[in-house]
């Protein structure tokens, strides 16, 4: 004990010198979060007591922490899925085909993968709100940290206008008739009911709306195993045999080399807010417990939903289809090949159904948007990084002027009623482009960074508590293939797949979040004067939630008496 104390002052000593905020949260660590409100009102946002701000004594402001180990598990497993899945699938499948959709989501699964195992082990030791941000500034660079923190802001910041203008799209599917401003106003007022509940709002809302989209993908590979068998309705497309004809005709690749690194960034904001899992851990009531079984639930999504869902589409869905030559931007419902396999089938409704379900998920990436974007702002602010007044949580738990924020940027959405608004809009989406790219890298550079530095200290692996599946070496794969898929996506930038050369416009629309990101790096740098963290300035103690080892050390043993099949399902589930 004396050793970590000595490592930790030292640690902090270091720090101190190079100007890093501190991590010290002496109220946090005596009392499981802060005090919450004896009325049932006050504590659910539900009356004006509620928005008075919470007292917590000394330290970082915590938080409420209402999650539930069932809300983490589907925030894990079916949070993100969204408009990048069920739409911009359809978009993919005609930039690159079949084989390409299935290989490059394959590559950003196996790179998730990793990420979120590495997080899962940093949330689990440090369940800071806010933790990517965090973990940067603490275990890589301050100034990288603060570009991180204002990356992920924006990034969500951008997002929650985008999903408020495909909830219009996709009820332009039944009724174009109506202005879409209409719509807009309709799904902005229910984002800001869920965010009135706070932290139980936003987790609620993800477990129902997660519970709904899993069902309906699984509904959906069942409808799709039929149709590729010959199944369908005859008076459809698949009444006979179907099999995988459209690898063959009109082929497994579209536009070469060029399609396939184009699909890349495609995969990578279908996966956006996966990492979502681990900032939620903030807010539980004991991540130690409940975060581990919620991390392992990723492998499932990515490998039944994402790459089965997948092959699937491939196998049903012609890659020149017009549907989605011809569809209007990424975001066009109607060039879902999710709502497609059912027009096509013949089967009655079933297209509708789908559209609902594509309706619930933009909706709920626009209240993960609100949620993700306005905890990292409060934790900027709490480090100093932003206006103190972002760091007021009234007596419901939320971050108000946070979220207040991230609201205000949903009335961009209405830019896109105007002539040039999808011009705007572009541009706006090209600064959130990549970003979760850089977010994802960051956090598999924080875990090699924390291992490091764990080990100089004096600690062994023995006593992480979660440990991520692949140590080390997986967050390495992970970060060599962020950095490949960035590479790719450079090469696009310039070289775009339908041929030629893209001028400035189309690269910076394809790459603005590099320069951007620069930019917050050296607004970082000039403001706190500080840069690469050595080895031994990273303090690894202070800060460190207390671990039960009595408890876990008795699970370890009994998992260890278990037989061989047993151990093997705890670590897949």
């Amino acid at each position: 004990m004396a050793a970590s104390d000595h490592a930790a002052s030292n640690g902090s000593k270091d720090e101190k010198d190079v100007g890093i905020p501190s991590y010290s949260t002496p109220a946090l660590l005596q009392t499981e979060g802060a005090v919450r409100s004896d009325n049932w009102a006050t504590r659910n946002g539900l009356n004006l007591d509620s928005f008075r701000k919470r007292d917590y004594g000394t330290g970082i402001v915590e938080l409420d922490r209402s999650m539930k180990p069932r809300h983490l598990h589907m925030i894990a497993i079916g949070g993100s899925i969204g408009a990048g899945f069920f739409v911009g699938s359809g978009s993919a499948l005609s930039t690159g085909g079949p084989a390409t959709l299935l290989i490059d989501f394959f590559i950003i699964g196996i790179m998730m993968f990793n990420v979120v195992y590495a997080l899962g082990e940093l949330a689990v030791m440090y369940p800071i709100s806010g933790g990517f941000y965090t973990y940067a500034t603490r275990f890589i660079d301050p100034s990288w940290g603060f570009a991180m923190g204002y990356n992920y802001v924006l990034q969500w910041a951008v997002v929650v206008p985008l999903e408020l203008t495909v909830c219009s799209i996709s009820v332009a599917y039944w009724n174009a008739d109506i202005s879409p401003g209409v719509w807009i106003t309709v799904f902005y007022v229910f984002i800001i009911i869920v965010n009135v509940f706070g932290t139980l709002g936003y987790a609620e809302e993800e477990f129902w709306s997660s519970i709904l989209k899993l069902g309906a993908t699984i509904v959906f590979m069942i409808i799709s195993l039929v149709c590729v068998l010959g199944g369908g309705p005859e008076e459809g497309r698949y009444g006979e045999y179907y099999g995988a004809r459209l690898w063959y005709d009109p082929g497994a690749f579209r536009n070469g080399f060029r399609g396939f690194c184009a699909v890349f960034v495609t995969a990578a904001f279908s996966f956006s807010g996966t990492e979502l899992v681990g900032l939620a851990a903030a807010e539980a009531r004991n991540p130690a417990k409940a975060l581990p079984g919620a991390i392992k639930q990723v492998f499932w999504r990515i490998t039944l939903f994402y790459i089965l869902g997948l092959t699937f589409v491939g196998l049903l869905i012609p890659s020149n289809d017009d549907h989605l030559l011809n569809a209007n931007g990424s975001n066009d419902v109607a060039a879902s090949p999710f709502v497609l396999v059912g027009q096509y089938a013949g089967l009655g409704g079933f297209n509708h159904f789908m559209n609902f379900i594509i309706l619930v998920s933009v909706v709920s990436i626009g209240v993960s948007g609100v949620y993700g974007g306005s905890r990292t702002l409060t934790a900027l602010a709490q480090q100093g990084y932003a206006p103190k007044i972002f760091t007021y949580v009234d007596r419901g738990g939320r971050p108000l002027f946070s979220v207040g924020l991230l609201l205000a940027f949903g009335l961009l959405a209405y830019i896109n009623l105007a002539a040039a608004g999808p011009t705007v809009f572009d541009w706006l989406l090209a600064l959130s482009g990549l970003a979760a790219l850089f977010t994802w890298g960051s956090i598999c550079l924080s875990h090699i960074r924390f291992r490091r530095a764990w080990a100089y200290h004096g600690h062994t692996v023995d006593e992480i508590p979660f440990k991520a599946i692949g140590g080390v070496y997986g967050s390495w794969l992970g970060l060599i293939l962020i950095v490949l898929v960035l590479i790719a996506q450079f090469y696009v930038a310039i070289c775009p797949p339908g041929g030629g050369f893209n001028d400035a416009e189309g690269f910076f629309k394809s790459y603005l979040a590099l320069p951007v990101v620069i930019l917050f790096w050296v607004i970082g740098y000039g403001w706190k004067r500080t840069g690469w963290l050595r080895t031994h300035q990273i303090d690894v103690d202070t800060g460190r939630r207390d671990i039960d080892w009595d408890e876990i050390n008795e699970y370890r043993r009994q998992l260890a008496e278990k037989p061989a099949w047993k151990r093997i399902m705890n670590v897949m589930f």
